[in-house]
């Protein structure tokens, strides 16, 4: 029964999660039992993230903790982005390493698991297939995670963009859609589960479909999701790419009231020869039209942006270029990531010639930026009632997030009292902090 355990790391963003709680799934469907600790475990499983360096580091920190503790009868099985991408790399890195599982083949788990417990396999096991991960062959479990109220529902995998930054494409493959029956009957199955927030994830959702023969798949997954699962209360979408926000999403987010006012589009940067650089959409004018557009149909429009800083060849004019942009756009939420060189890329041509001095700099300052902007707008908020999702509490305060909060990424409301985890209650703002609110529970 011992060797019927496992103990699983997922590290980096939600998408990755929700491959973590697929494999585990799998796991437990076949009879193993998920462990709270590593010594508990026989089977220990990293799913690893290797998008940029420091990502890639803190994989191989993890990899390496976990071999130097193994006993002998303990298997260490090193997933996710990081193989797929370095391959048996990550395994003569870290010593210990017993199997080697890509990101598109997560669904093999138990079998890699198998092969290991049996011995046929050379040391260590390489299983790297590039079968797509999405569609038929997902072993029939959720392609969520869930946490309290809310779920991560990944709808899509790959990726088609051409952004020169960026390693997706190399881990992930282009871009596979998930079936819109399939995701529809796991929006239910959630709702069922308790589930209050359905979050969509995908490497860019507004691409939805595109691969199905779908134009402007996204909205038409949402008015199906909204009509078949009207109960579920709130439906955020992460990661529009910019270009693909088109006007039946804006009137779909607009007119279906499940539909959060509030969207994540990484625009990356503001000057457009940084931009086309970068091999990203460099209109900004479109930009300006389509959130000036959106703020007028979806009042109280929360909007989460990420900038890249110190790119290859962005010069201080560029970079206050950046900074007018974020001081006119007045972006609720921002993300910052200084530039990281990443081999294999398009951009590998252009090198790292930004000193890192010069990136850290920028960083501040755009940062300190955004950090007062968004401390006023949420000044703003303080006398307003807002629906607060509740997902924990501390010190007598509930904890929860409004509707222009995302998990994980963006602030919280903490609220006076004690209420149930999983419950939406009217919580009236009277404090504002940079990132965070405080309130006290409403009269509904």
């Amino acid at each position: 029964m011992r060797q019927k355990t496992f103990h699983l790391t997922s590290l980096g963003c939600a998408k990755n999660l929700v491959d973590s709680d697929s494999m585990a799934q799998i796991l437990e469907q076949a009879g193993y039992h998920q462990m709270k600790t590593p010594q508990q475990a026989a089977v220990l499983i990293v799913n690893t993230c290797g998008f940029i360096g420091p990502a890639k580091e803190e994989s191989y920190g993890v990899l390496r903790a976990l071999a130097e503790a193994k006993r002998p009868d303990q298997l260490l099985i090193a997933a996710g982005c990081l193989t797929q991408r370095y391959g048996m790399e990550v395994a003569r890195q870290v010593p210990g390493v017993d199997g080697v599982l890509g990101t598109r083949r997560w669904m093999d788990i138990v079998e890699v698991v198998s092969k290991l417990r049996r011995g046929l396999h050379p040391e260590p096991l390489y299983h790297l297939p590039d079968t797509p991960t999405v569609g038929s062959d997902e072993k029939h479990v959720l392609r969520v995670s869930i946490a309290g109220g809310s779920a991560y529902l990944k709808i899509a995998d790959g990726c088609r963009r051409p952004c020169s930054f960026c390693a997706i494409p190399l881990i992930k493959g282009t871009a596979v859609s998930r079936p819109m029956d399939t995701i529809v009957a796991e929006a239910r199955n959630l709702l069922g589960r308790g589930v209050r927030e359905l979050i969509l994830i995908a490497q860019d959702t507004t691409d939805y479909g595109h691969d199905l023969g779908l134009k402007d798949g996204l909205p038409t997954l949402l008015e199906k999701i909204t009509t078949e699962v009207p109960e579920m209360d709130w439906i955020r979408i992460m990661y529009a790419f910019p270009g693909y926000v088109t006007d039946r999403l804006i009137e779909i987010m607009a007119t279906r009231h499940q539909v959060l006012p509030y969207l994540d589009i990484p625009l990356q940067h503001a000057h457009p020869d940084t931009l086309q650089r970068m091999r990203r959409p460099a209109n900004m004018d479109w930009v300006r039209r389509t959130i000036a557009k959106m703020r007028t149909a979806l009042p109280g429009l929360a909007i989460r942006t990420t900038f890249i800083v110190g790119y290859p060849g962005e010069t201080e004019t560029e970079f206050q270029a950046l900074l007018d942009f974020v001081e006119e756009m007045r972006f609720d939420r921002v993300g910052t990531f200084q530039f990281s060189f990443e081999p294999g890329t398009p951009s590998e041509p252009l090198g790292d010639p930004v000193p890192a001095e010069v990136k850290e700099e920028r960083y501040q300052r755009l940062m300190s930026l955004q950090q007062n902007i968004s401390l006023q707008i949420n000044q703003s908020q303080v006398g307003r009632t807002l629906e607060v999702l509740i997902e924990g509490h501390d010190k007598g305060f509930s904890i929860g997030r409004s509707y222009r909060d995302a998990p994980e990424i963006d602030g919280l409301v903490l609220a006076d009292g004690q209420a149930d985890i999983g419950d939406i209650l009217p919580v009236k703002i009277t404090g504002a902090m940079a990132y965070d609110l405080t309130g006290a529970v409403a009269d509904r």
